[in-house]
């Protein structure tokens, strides 16, 4: 007798074969019964899973980061792209042929019957023409964004050289016919030949990094070319802290560095900080670089001279630039903590608009969020700075990959039109690495405002201008790093109120008074020590009394007199006292002294 022959097994979907290939290759292979073929097909894309994998798990996350952006990387992935869009066709279409040729030998009894043919299926074919058709568009969307993010890098527009490769929209950097609307004094002639071109020398990874933020207003039309936004991020490596420093653009008589340019402009610079960029871009008897660079290397000079920090990179964004790039962004939340109202505020074509921002939780398009940043005219440089600083962090935190993906394209168009910077392509990895790690929520903000930091002058000569107390400034970046932040806060809050403060001693040392007022100036207050010896002898405690109704609006600065002096303060009305608050020493004040600022 014959043995029952086994069931014909039933024929194998090609459709089926090449949309398993599609996942992976291989598995449309082991689906319609050739093991080997898969195992063929599977063994390079497992080995490379492996060995990505691998990889990615001996690297930290900052490497993982700068690799993304590592413009070798970037060419090799587009080169790489095309390997796999070939691997995975022949993978699909041999899949889908296998599963062919072993159904029609399946028909054939296994090849006893002779040659079979089976028609194809039009709806198979179709199947697999979609099948490709996928396929290919997924890696022609990798290379469109591999292609874009190279296009940033290498284009010449954002990191700036000698001259952009490629169309980057109006270029930042004015002519020689431009000015700022600072600028309207002549400049002074000049003082030597051209200043040789040196390179910067890199960043080690383990000094202090400090980078210039540059925010600038822009309008070629009317010749205006001003740097309205100056913040020094300044991070340590070791740390992670980071600390930024704010500079309001009203700030005159900042010290010039040594050399060239102190020959011709003097120990400061008496105009409008935000001209300097104007006063020096063109001058080559000045600073080194080229006439895309050397604007940026005198500010970073002047910038780094008032705060003793060595500048090493800047980044700029043009104003116009900045609304382009939060729309593509999809805009900006920020917690508005202090209603924003400007009915002067400069809008197109010069005319003034009203605008009012609430308080609290506000999403913002770019038009909205550039005039939060930049209204001035019914709020202070520190609030301003503040806001400034507030905008940037908000879009740090908020800058969600997933989300960017779609936007690419915008984004990198308002980038090549909104950013330059000379940090080195072959160090962004690296920075963007080390920012990745930095806890948005721990930076130290600092806006270098009056009246702690500056004298504010309504009306002079120059105009309304604020003057830097340049040895408090130097002190306080020195010390960001080793600070109390919340100590710090404490004499931003003091000195906005500004409550003006005697010191009268009733003991008898004779710089006792002066030593306290100088310890109450340092934390904001605006103190003095008459030499007026106070009624009723010598005070066993201290005395603390408010003038004229000024306790309901200097509640920050009478609660911390209470509490450093230990004593409640009492308010009395008396028109001879011409200031708001009178302390005067007992014996168990405390002897204060202010830090010695070297």
């Amino acid at each position: 007798m014959h043995e029952p022959q086994d069931a014909r097994p039933r024929g194998r979907s090609p459709f089926t074969a090449a949309f398993l290939s599609l996942l992976f290759p291989g598995l449309g292979h082991l689906y319609a019964g050739a093991p080997s073929r898969a195992l063929a097909f599977a063994a390079a894309p497992v080995l490379l899973v492996a060995l990505l994998a691998g990889i990615a798990l001996r690297l930290d996350r900052i490497d993982l980061v700068g690799l993304v952006f590592n413009p070798f990387l970037l060419s090799s992935v587009f080169v790489f792209n095309v390997v796999a869009l070939l691997y995975r066709l022949v993978a699909i279409i041999d899949a889908y042929r296998v599963a062919e040729y072993l159904n029609a030998f399946s028909a054939a009894g296994d090849g006893r019957l002779g040659p079979a043919h089976i028609p194809r299926n039009p709806l198979s074919v179709a199947g697999l023409v979609a099948v490709v058709l996928v396929m290919a568009g997924s890696h022609v969307v990798v290379a469109r964004y591999d292609m874009l993010a190279l296009d940033l890098l290498e284009s010449g527009c954002i990191f700036i050289g000698d001259q952009p490769t490629k169309e980057c929209g109006v270029d930042p950097t004015p002519g020689p016919g431009e000015s700022s609307e600072a600028s309207t004094e002549p400049e002074p002639s000049a003082v030597g030949g051209e200043v040789p071109n040196v390179s910067i020398p890199p960043w080690d990874g383990k000094e202090q990094l400090n980078i210039l933020l540059i925010g600038t207003d822009q309008r070629p039309r009317e010749g205006t070319y001003n740097t309205d936004t100056l913040i020094v991020v300044s991070i340590d490596p070791k740390s992670r802290q980071v600390a930024m420093f704010g500079l309001p653009r009203d700030t005159v008589d900042v010290p010039v560095p040594p050399g060239p340019a102190q020959q011709a402009f003097g120990p400061v610079y008496p105009k409008k900080i935000n001209a300097w960029f104007t006063s020096v871009r063109n001058r080559e008897d000045l600073f080194p670089g080229t006439d895309r660079t050397r604007g940026y290397n005198g500010l970073k000079a002047i910038i780094g001279t008032l705060y003793g920090l060595d500048i090493k990179y800047f980044v700029e964004v043009n104003f116009e630039g900045f609304v382009r790039v939060v729309d593509a962004l999809g805009g900006v939340t920020i917690n508005v903590q202090i209603p924003v109202v400007d009915d002067r505020f400069p809008g197109e074509n010069g005319r003034l608009e009203r605008i009012y921002i609430p308080s609290g939780i506000q999403h913002m398009d770019g038009a909205q969020a550039l005039r939060y940043a930049r209204s001035r005219h019914t709020s202070t440089d520190f609030d301003r700075g503040q806001r400034q600083q507030r905008v940037l962090l908000s879009m740090r935190e908020q800058a969600d990959p997933q989300e960017l993906i779609p936007h690419l394209p915008e984004l990198v168009a308002a980038l090549k039109q909104a950013v330059r910077t000379d940090v080195p392509i072959d160090q962004l990895d690296e920075l963007l690495g080390l920012a990745s790690e930095i806890d948005t929520k721990s930076i130290r903000s600092y806006v270098l405002a009056p009246p702690l930091y500056q004298q504010e002058f309504q009306s002079s000569p120059r105009g309304y201008i604020i003057v830097p107390y340049v040895d408090k400034i130097r002190a306080a970046v020195r010390n960001a790093f080793t600070t109390d932040p919340a100590d710090e806060a404490l004499r931003q809050k003091l000195a906005e109120e500004a409550a003006g403060v005697w010191v009268l001693n009733s003991t008898g040392d004779r710089d006792r008074g002066a030593r306290l007022a100088g310890f109450l100036e340092y934390y904001g207050l605006a103190a003095s020590a008459p030499r007026q010896t106070p009624q009723g002898g010598v005070l066993a405690d201290s005395k603390i009394v408010v003038y004229n109704g000024a306790e309901t609006r200097l509640t920050a600065s009478i609660a911390y007199l209470e509490q450093l002096l230990g004593v409640t303060a009492t308010n009395k009305t008396d028109a001879a006292i011409r200031t708001e608050i009178v302390v005067t020493i007992g014996r168990a004040t405390p002897d204060l002294e202010a830090p010695v600022l070297p």
